[in-house]
């Protein structure tokens, strides 16, 4: 199948790879990926790798894009690396660096929120999702928004969609009980209750051939800047250690509890741009399904985990928080250049 995509050149033809298949390497964006990527083109060999990433911010692409590399070895890899890469001692020694950077941004980004115990985490989501200020993107969508920045929007999410829900699969093991069994019924209905074509990223795929995009796995990560990225690897690294399995969990609950009257804009937006249903029923989903999960990763989930392992109270929330933040620097980032009569991507 082919496409016309613009946003990835003047009337380029694109070809739709297999849902399945991996990407290549992307473009070193500086030093830290290119050494990097460099050692990754070949098989690992015990030898040491320093990433320098000193004085690098959220929103650095070089340190964002190296840190995702690192994290896509645990998903579907890509093509032409190395699978021995995955388990690799001195990779994992360098992500190590990467990822205490990571968690320092995030600290200093992120005050964290005060919980007065377990019984207060409900309470403390509600709170912090109830704040919608700074700029918003799906209002803008719905009612401004030309279909270029819509295209652009649709590749930002696209990092993150053709995967949806991987990254928070890695808590179900790592819960036990009625914590477990609420993120096992909203991870069922993200993957379509075991119907591939229902899966929530097989209907992004949809979504993007609407647009005339490429819906093939990866295929526009060299477009996107260093705070898409960011929102992504925040995901991965809650989700791939286990100490940080309750900021997962509010991270999920943020997603859910914000998602509804968002997707309702989306929707609205992309129909009111030519649109079809097919290319509408991602963001259709969202709105019904997420109105449901709200209430269990909320409740059954998060407020139930806290009620089972108090100590993981604070982190919930901070999750939380730290999702709704990357959030709005995103939102901020994008908008400005829309408003300016600017790209929110990168050059081809």
């Amino acid at each position: 199948m082919t496409a016309v995509d613009a946003i990835g050149g003047h009337g380029r033809t694109v070809q739709h790879r297999t849902s399945g298949l991996a990407p290549g390497l992307p473009k070193p964006r500086g030093p830290v990926t290119a050494l990097l990527f460099r050692r990754l083109s070949t098989p690992p060999d015990g030898r040491a790798l320093h990433l320098d990433v000193t004085g690098a911010d959220l929103g650095d692409g070089d340190f964002q894009l190296a840190l995702f590399a690192c994290y896509e070895l645990h998903y579907r890899g890509f093509a032409g690396v190395d699978e021995r890469w995955e388990w690799e001692p001195s990779l994992l020694a360098a992500r190590a660096v990467l990822e205490r950077h990571f968690e320092k941004l995030l600290a200093r980004a992120v005050p964290r929120p005060r919980v007065a115990g377990p019984h207060d985490v409900r309470r403390a989501l509600v709170a912090l999702t109830a704040d919608d200020s700074g700029p918003s993107v799906s209002r803008f969508l719905a009612r401004r928004a030309d279909r270029e920045q819509f295209r652009e929007f649709v590749v930002h999410r696209s990092i993150y969609h053709l995967k949806e829900a991987d990254p928070h699969t890695w808590a179900i093991p790592r819960l036990a009980g009625g914590p477990k069994a609420a993120l096992v019924e909203i991870q069922a209905d993200e993957y379509g209750g075991g119907r591939a074509e229902r899966m929530h990223s097989e209907l992004f795929r949809a979504t993007m051939r609407g647009l005339g995009l490429d819906d093939s796995y990866g295929a526009y990560l060299d477009r996107v800047p260093g705070i898409t990225l960011a929102i992504s690897n925040a995901m991965s690294l809650f989700g791939l250690h286990r100490r940080l399995r309750g900021a997962l969990a509010g991270h999920l609950a943020a997603l859910e509890m914000t998602s509804s009257l968002p997707n309702r804009r989306y929707a609205q937006g992309l129909r009111r741009l030519g649109g079809d249903a097919a290319a509408a029923r991602f963001y259709d989903e969202h709105v019904q399904a997420d109105a449901v999960h709200e209430q269990v990763a909320a409740h059954d989930l998060c407020a139930a985990l806290a009620a089972d392992e108090p100590h993981l109270a604070g982190d919930i929330v901070f999750g939380a928080a730290c999702a709704l933040e990357l959030e709005r620097s995103w939102a901020a980032y994008v908008m400005a250049r829309w408003e300016r009569g600017d790209s929110s991507l990168s050059r081809p």
